[in-house]
Order: C-alpha cells, then structure tokens, then sequence
C-alpha cells in the first residue's frame, strides 16, 4: 500500500490489518500483554545526524545483528501508558507529558540521546489514531509501550552511536486475575531491587530483569508481586517489581516511600495529589517492614495498596515472607482504596471532573 506523508512520519498502513469482526472478537477478553494492534512507531538515532526516519509502519519483527550492542550491554528504556474510549466516543490519555518527561530523565540516566518531548507525544498519538478500533469499551484501554534500545553492532563497553525508537500498543483488561481483588504480596528477605546510585529511578529494562527471580519466588508461595526491601539495611520497604506502594493509617493519613531508589510513579504522583487535595495528610517517609507488620497486626494500619498504570490501584490483602504472614485491614481493601481509586479512574475515562489538565485528548 502505498504510504502517506502525515507531518514528519511517513505512514504505511497494514494491508494485512486484522479484519473488524475478528477484532471484536478479541477485544471481549483482551487479558493484558498479549494481544497487539496492526501497527507500530518507529524512529532512528544516528550520532551526527540526530532522530531520522519518522515512520508509521505495519507492526513487524525488527532485523537485528547478532553484535546488537542491547543485547550484551542491555542499553535499553521503556514507558507504560494508556489511551482511554470516553462515553462520547473520543479517545484520551492520562498525563502523557510526564512520561514524556520521565523517558527523557531515563534516557539521560542510561547515557542514550534524549528524544525530545513534543516528539515523544506526536509518535504516541499517530499510533493510538492509526489503530483506534483497537481501543476496547468497557473498563478496556490501549496499554502503550513507548521504548528506546541501542541498535548499533558492536562489542565494546561504552554508549552506542545509534538507537532505535519504537512505540507498539496492546489492548489491555484486567492486569490482576480477578480484576480488582486484594492481591497477595511476598517480602524479599534475600534480593534486593535498586540501591543509591543505581538505576532504580530510571525505566530500564534491566531494573525488572533483576526483580525476575524474586518474583518467581513470590509464585511459589502463592503470591501475586513481591515487595522488596533497601539494599543497604534490608530494612525499609521500597517498592514492588512493577509498583509503588501506600499504607493507609488509622488516624486517615498516609505514608509511601521516598523517592530516590524508586520509581517516580505517575500514578504514585497523581494519588499524592488527589489525596492532598482531600485533606489527608500524605507523608513521603521511610517505613520499616518490621513496623509494617506491627502497624497491621495492631489495627493502626487500616489499609495498604500499590498502584501503577497498569493495574491502576490494587488493595493490597495479606503479606507473606520467612517470617510469618499477615493481614491488612480485614484483607480485603477499603474505603480510601477504592475511593482514590474510583477517582483517579473516573478521571482518566471523563467520567469525573478534572482538577488539573491531566486528561489529554487525542
């Protein structure tokens, strides 16, 4: 077919694209992760000559030299974002800009060129207008994944000299079986996932590719996401493999961890500023795991959830480690859960007033 000139991307259209009754079918359960749509963005890097060859293109497996400097020296980052069917029809997305922005501090982290940010949102909008059909109804979104990898074939430590960037999207359900029961967490005693100085606040592959083994141990003892701790005293909690964590107290207020070896979680921000603007006292201060357990077995602790783009917010029900397990609450979330949770929702779908300009339409 041939190609469209839209801006500075060259579009191609899938003329293999899946057939609209086939998509429907497939949109009724799409699971998460799975399920892709017709087409991808891609954009190339060359030292010297800066971001090139803007292009829309049917979706397709990338031809890569065995010397790939990724694949030895994993110099690699990535976003998760969604796009949302509104009532009306018309498609958003919820604060694109800062993970625009968040790519770009990752980029530098990782010593790879920064792609600037207004091409960073234009790349994501021509794929979610491109394969819009793909969007499903319902509490359905369009998970986008937005990612940046050194594709210049040498063998030698030191920052490429060419990148590939590249946005695919996937039809996205519930992220957690069961949709939004409380989850199951495991404390590691033993792997840690970040220390200061590390990765840890940039989006890179690697800082998941560590948290793997950890997680696989999690699932062996019947958990749904692991909890890791500090690398330096095997004492603070941190995060989980894929989110950030909250604990609500019973005198209303709430507590998650500093920023500095975690991820500076969007969702994270945007639920320290709904809470806030509540009234309620959000407080971004170590917590131990040691008083983690005391403050759930006592009652001071009512409520604890993790929250990212993915699975959104998700009450947190029990926590298992080598020491024993306990429960949260009455294991099962509660009232300030599911109300910061309906909120952020309703706000990235229309359905609630939006307090700040996060919803960007397409």
């Amino acid at each position: 077919m041939a190609a469209e000139q839209t801006s500075r991307f060259t579009v191609t259209r899938n003329s293999q694209a899946v057939a609209a009754d086939q998509r429907a079918l497939l949109l009724e359960d799409p699971g998460f992760g799975r399920l892709f749509t017709d087409h991808m963005v891609t954009i190339r890097y060359t030292e010297g000559q800066g971001w090139h060859s803007h292009k829309v293109e049917p979706r397709a497996p990338f031809q890569l030299d065995p010397a790939c400097a990724v694949l030895h020296y994993a110099q690699e980052i990535f976003e998760g974002m969604k796009a949302y069917r509104l009532e009306d029809g018309s498609i958003a997305m919820f604060r694109p800009e800062e993970n625009a922005r968040r790519f770009a501090e990752s980029a530098e982290r990782m010593a790879m060129p920064a792609i600037p940010e207004e091409l960073f949102m234009e790349a994501v909008e021509q794929l979610v207008k491109i394969d819009a059909d793909w969007i499903p109804g319902g509490e359905g979104s369009l998970y986008l994944r937005p990612f940046l990898f050194a594709s210049e074939a040498f063998l030698g430590v030191r920052p490429s000299n060419e990148y590939i960037f590249c946005v695919i999207a996937s039809p996205a359900g519930a992220y957690f079986k069961g949709g939004k029961k409380a989850v199951t967490l495991w404390v590691s005693d033993h792997y840690t996932r970040a220390a200061r100085g590390g990765t840890g606040a940039a989006k890179c592959g690697g800082n998941y590719a560590a948290s793997l083994v950890a997680q696989k141990e999690a699932i062996q003892h019947g958990c749904d996401q692991v909890v890791f701790l500090d690398a330096a005293e095997n004492k603070w909690v941190e995060e989980l493999g894929g989110m950030n964590v909250f604990f609500v107290m019973d005198d209303g207020s709430i507590i998650t961890p500093p920023l500095g070896t975690i991820l500076p979680g969007i969702t994270r921000n945007s639920i320290i500023t709904l809470a806030r603007a509540k009234g309620i006292d959000v407080r971004e201060e170590l917590y131990s795991f040691a008083q983690w357990r005391e403050d759930a077995t006592s009652g001071r602790m009512r409520e604890a959830f993790a929250c990212g783009t993915a699975a959104v917010v998700t009450a947190i029900g029990t926590v298992k480690s080598t020491g024993g397990d306990f429960t949260i609450g009455n294991g099962d979330g509660g009232l300030v859960t599911e109300s910061l949770r309906a909120e952020l929702t309703g706000i990235q779908r229309g359905a609630v007033a939006d307090p700040a300009g996060w919803v960007h339409m397409v």
